[in-house]
């Protein structure tokens, strides 16, 4: 006959299996599950009455549990006397072929407490839109593999709306306004955008003085990933004004309508992330600064806040730290009074 005791009851992986782990298991997973549970603990523990306290339900819980598991085998499994329960040749059998799976189980179980307590390890997928994530978030990316080696990065530049399902996404970063509520959108400072030329265009066609006056100026535009071309947007007396522009020339790409600006080509509202370098060292002026919009924002995005990955918090805690300390909040330096001197206008206060 068949001992108790199949297995070393030292083994730690199968003694992990017993405690509270394996009753939230228990409880979440289907009644033969149940019975496997119950099962194995009668079998470690050598009876009911201490494999109900391992799994921190009644003696007779875990009978009823037994009992269910033979009436689906159609097998018995223990041999039960007053004083001793053994397992049968059966229960040896189904004993034996059952510790592996659970013993993966268990393992499956600490790797994830361990993603969500242990050190940061991992992969972290990322999402940001194009001119962002290149000018923003990728430098950043060195620092943090530094301070975290065992973290791996997937970078995903798209200017879409990003689909956190299909594509895996854990962390996402997006401008603008947030509308959908299914996220958790971290604002990480304001998305300033501003009215730019180079000083020698300003040279040759002035500054605008109002915002009909646009509509007598070569404007670059930028064309999204879907088609959409992208409207200037402005505050006029608490109202929000909006301005397709007729443009000189357009492009896809943000960097390089912040070039075709430089090169004096055109006028186009920019992000204040692409433009403070620029305002800073006066290859830029900015026009119609008291009619920049002030409702938008640069975000860091992710599903919820429950059960977060150790990885992904720390990539939100590090990315908020080191965005919010960059100088991205420029336009305050400027001279909103939109003088019109050539070169000199709009340098900072």
């Amino acid at each position: 006959m068949a001992s108790t005791q199949p297995a070393d009851p030292s083994d730690r992986n199968f003694r992990l299996s017993l405690p509270n782990r394996a009753d939230a298991l228990s409880t979440s997973f289907a009644a033969s599950y149940a019975g496997i549970m119950a099962f194995m603990a009668v079998a470690s523990e050598g009876s009911f009455a201490k494999a109900g306290e391992r799994l921190g339900i009644g003696r007779s819980a875990v009978s009823r549990n037994v009992q269910k598991l033979e009436t689906q085998l159609s097998t018995r499994l223990f041999l039960r006397t007053t004083r001793t329960t053994q397992l049968t040749r059966e229960g040896q059998r189904f004993f034996d072929n059952c510790h592996q799976g659970v013993t993966h189980i268990v393992e499956a179980m600490n790797d994830m407490l361990e993603l969500r307590q242990g050190p940061p390890r991992g992969l972290v997928r990322i999402s940001a839109t194009v001119g962002f994530g290149r000018k923003i978030v990728a430098p950043l990316l060195d620092k943090f593999v530094k301070a975290y080696p065992d973290i791996a990065i997937d970078l995903l530049l798209d200017d879409r709306p990003t689909d956190f399902a299909s594509e895996q996404i854990d962390v996402a970063f997006r401008n603008g306004r947030i509308e959908d509520s299914s996220i958790i959108a971290k604002q990480l400072i304001p998305m300033q955008m501003a009215l730019c030329a180079a000083p020698s265009y300003i040279a040759r066609h002035g500054m605008p003085q109002t915002l009909d006056d646009l509509a007598e100026h070569e404007c670059i535009n930028f064309r999204f990933s879907s088609g959409r071309i992208f409207e200037w947007e402005f505050k006029a007396d608490g109202i929000v004004r909006k301005f397709q522009p007729r443009a000189r020339m357009t492009f896809n790409d943000a960097d390089l309508v912040l070039h075709a600006v430089l090169e004096g080509w055109g006028i186009a509202q920019m992000a204040g992330y692409q433009i403070c370098d620029h305002i800073e060292r006066n290859e830029l002026v900015v026009a119609l600064a008291r009619h920049a919009p002030d409702d938008r924002g640069h975000y860091i995005c992710y599903l919820s806040r429950q059960h977060l990955p150790t990885r992904i918090r720390v990539f939100i805690d590090f990315m908020t730290e080191q965005i919010r300390a960059m100088n991205l909040n420029c336009l305050t330096d400027f001279n909103v009074a939109d003088e019109c001197d050539g070169a000199a206008v709009g340098a900072a206060a």
